[in-house]
């Protein structure tokens, strides 16, 4: 592939004697820059001079704008050097847009392993990890001087939460003696995690150290305040404004603060001296990033743990498969509760996917629901809150008609009916339209029946089946933080159910086909960590009844409160039948002519095998490219070229490249 030369792309005079003209920097006067461009063949440092008037406030780190390919372009000064191996004439940097150094070493060296594990581009990975820049923000005071962490030992409540674990106390001790202990640790049932997080990070400060805290959601920010506490600490999650956001994150760059909780972007928080990174719940899916190159919170912190030398947790109360393999490895050890802890604090859990199970009385019926639950939920009431978890969200976001079964679709686009409310209209999910006139096409019947029963049903049917007590729902519309220990029907989706005020009396956990039936390679994993989060927010012993057959492994494991086994051997069969995370995968997706031509191009290492292409929809091909995990840099480094190759050539349409994608379907 032929890579434009620097000439090209930055054509400008060198300095020269004539008056007026600009003279470069006397001491370093070449800039090596990061460019902001998405372009794979151009991800790498141009260098630049640097104008004697900015010699001052040209630092590494600082945001900078140049002329790029006849463009004013923003870009990042990594370093200055005494020269350059470009033998062309080099552009001088238009202006330093600020002198702050907010792109520090370390992150820059994060970002650019973050880029060639994903197949991606350092500018992309960049602006995942700098906020956009807020002139007013920088202008203001700073603090008088860097926050002095103090070495203290940890205190005696911090050691005591750490007790029930095998090996618990061990790993405090190492993080305050300095040491970088690498952790996955399988919580015990409770709400008590955040204590368990703040008092590692505790530890950690005391040793002089920074920690970096990575939490799914606002909710799971706001359940580790109160446990941190009085000490420093920022937390940076979206609901700030652009303003608050950009503070916060300047005290961690300046040094005021060694704490920084947050959601996915946090793991690339500028913590100085970093000794701890933690990742709660890192199965799930908020903590893989939407934008190019879909980079997952878990890896980057493992990258950046590795690379700095630092102690990493990855807890959560289920196991992930790819946390499996770090133990598996020896890369991490194991935190795991000791068995008598389990029995004292994990819920009384009783399947109900037996016929005889099932049989209902009338009031069960109102409920949609199985006697057997019904009944936990009665004698639940009694002492408190009852928490009823549905997969689905919405009114009945599915429809079929009434006689053949048929799913209803919309008769003008073939889109998937919903209902809204009791009283609403069928309308399509897919363009909008109200479909009240439609009539089967197979059988010519009007009458609409339910497929899959969402939420706000639910609460519905609930309220009927138990008047004297409040419903309340909490799901994408609305999410409740926490609720009180007065009785109630808490009726949630997963992820979203509220903290109770000392434990739910029962749980619930409805429509278990519905979690266990997707068609993904992680619904089995997946639908336990959902049980298993909201399993966790039940009292000591408290009955817990999950819809789901008791054959089925998830549900087993759920019975006997022990992840581990059940992440174990998902681990085994994905080795055997060669699935993430024992390879590496990488999906090609685009159009169809596209995709095979990146195919043809790529220099595959060797193993690697192509699934595909297939259609996915419309013109639209995916293919996948499986290859042992010690070839894994190698495909990455061969699907970067072949980006870098159809970007040369200025290719029309484009392939997204993804490495160990979550969507598998």
């Amino acid at each position: 592939m032929s890579v434009p030369s620097q000439e090209a792309l930055v054509p400008a005079p060198a300095a020269s004697g004539r008056k007026g003209a600009r003279q470069a920097a006397g001491d370093l006067p070449v800039a090596r820059v990061v460019v902001d461009t998405p372009l794979p063949h151009l991800d790498r440092p141009f260098d630049y001079l640097v104008p004697a008037t900015a010699d001052a406030v040209a630092v590494p780190g600082c945001r900078v704008r140049v002329r790029f390919a006849g463009r004013l372009t923003d870009g990042f000064l990594l370093e200055r050097v005494a020269g350059s191996e470009h033998r062309g004439r080099l552009a001088f940097l238009e202006r330093v847009i600020s002198p702050e150094p907010v792109l520090t070493a370390e992150i820059a060296g994060l970002a650019r392993a973050v880029a060639d594990r994903y197949a991606g581009t350092m500018s992309d990975v960049l602006r995942l990890a700098i906020p956009p820049r807020h002139a007013r923000v920088e202008a203001e005071a700073r603090a008088p001087a860097p926050v002095s962490w103090e070495p203290a030992p940890p205190a005696e409540e911090d050691r005591s939460g750490w007790a029930a674990y095998q090996a618990g106390q061990s790993f405090l001790t190492a993080l305050a003696e300095g040491r970088s202990p690498r952790a996955v640790w399988t919580a015990l049932p409770g709400a008590s995690w955040p204590e368990a997080i703040a008092a590692a990070a505790r530890a950690t400060l005391a040793s002089g150290r920074g920690v970096v805290i990575v939490l799914p959601d606002g909710k799971d920010v706001a359940m580790l305040a109160p446990a941190l506490g009085s000490t420093p600490h920022v937390a940076i999650t979206a609901d700030l404004g652009p303003a608050e956001r950009y503070r916060r994150w300047l005290k961690a760059l300046r040094g005021e603060i060694g704490i920084v909780v947050g959601n996915r972007p946090a793991a690339f928080a500028p913590v100085a001296s970093l000794g701890l990174a933690v990742i709660w719940d890192d199965g799930d899916d908020l903590h893989a990033d939407p934008h190019a190159p879909y980079p997952h919170a878990r890896e980057v912190l493992a990258l950046r743990a590795h690379r700095a030398q630092a102690g990493l947790l990855i807890g959560g109360h289920a196991r992930s498969t790819e946390a499996t393999m770090l133990v598996a490895t020896g890369w991490a050890r194991s935190l795991a509760p000791r068995r008598e802890e389990i029995r004292a604090r994990a819920p009384r859990v009783r399947p109900a996917g037996d016929d005889a199970e099932l049989a209902r009385d009338e009031a069960a019926r109102a409920a949609r629901l199985p006697s057997i639950a019904w009944q936990a939920l009665r004698r639940g009431l009694d002492s408190g809150p009852v928490l009823v978890q549905v997969p689905r969200r919405g009114y009945l976001p599915a429809l079929a008609c009434r006689t053949c079964r048929g799913p209803a679709r919309c008769p003008a686009c073939r889109g998937p009916l919903a209902l809204r409310g009791g009283h609403a209209m069928p309308y399509c999910r897919w363009c909008g339209r109200i479909a009240g006139g439609r009539r089967c096409p197979s059988c010519g019947d009007d009458r609409i029946r339910a497929l899959i029963v969402g939420a706000r049903r639910t609460a519905e049917e609930l309220g009927r089946a138990f008047p004297s007590f409040p419903v309340k729902t909490s799901g994408r519309d609305g999410v409740l933080a926490v609720v009180g220990p007065a009785p109630a029907l808490i009726v949630a989706t997963p992820g979203a159910e509220p903290v109770p005020e000392g434990g739910y009396a029962a749980v619930v956990l409805l429509d278990g086909w519905a979690l266990l039936g997707r068609p993904d390679l992680r619904a089995a994993e997946e639908a336990l960590r959902r049980w298993m989060n909201a399993a966790a927010l039940a009292r000591p012993g408290a009955e817990l009844v999950v819809l789901a057959d008791s054959a089925v492994p998830a549900v087993q494991a759920l019975l006997r409160w022990d992840p581990i086994t059940f992440a174990e051997r998902e681990l085994a069969d994905r080795a055997e039948l060669g699935f993430p995370p024992a390879v590496r995968m990488a999906t090609l997706t685009g159009p169809a002519a596209a995709v095979r031509e990146t195919l043809a191009d790529v220099a595959l290492p060797p193993q690697a095998q192509v699934l595909g292409p297939v259609p996915v929809e419309g013109e639209v091909e995916r293919a996948m490219v499986r290859v042992p995990r010690d070839r894994g840099s190698a495909l990455a480094r061969a699907l970067k070229a072949a980006s870098g190759a159809r970007s040369a050539r200025k290719a029309a349409d484009t392939v997204r490249v993804a490495v160990d994608p979550l969507d598998l379907i």
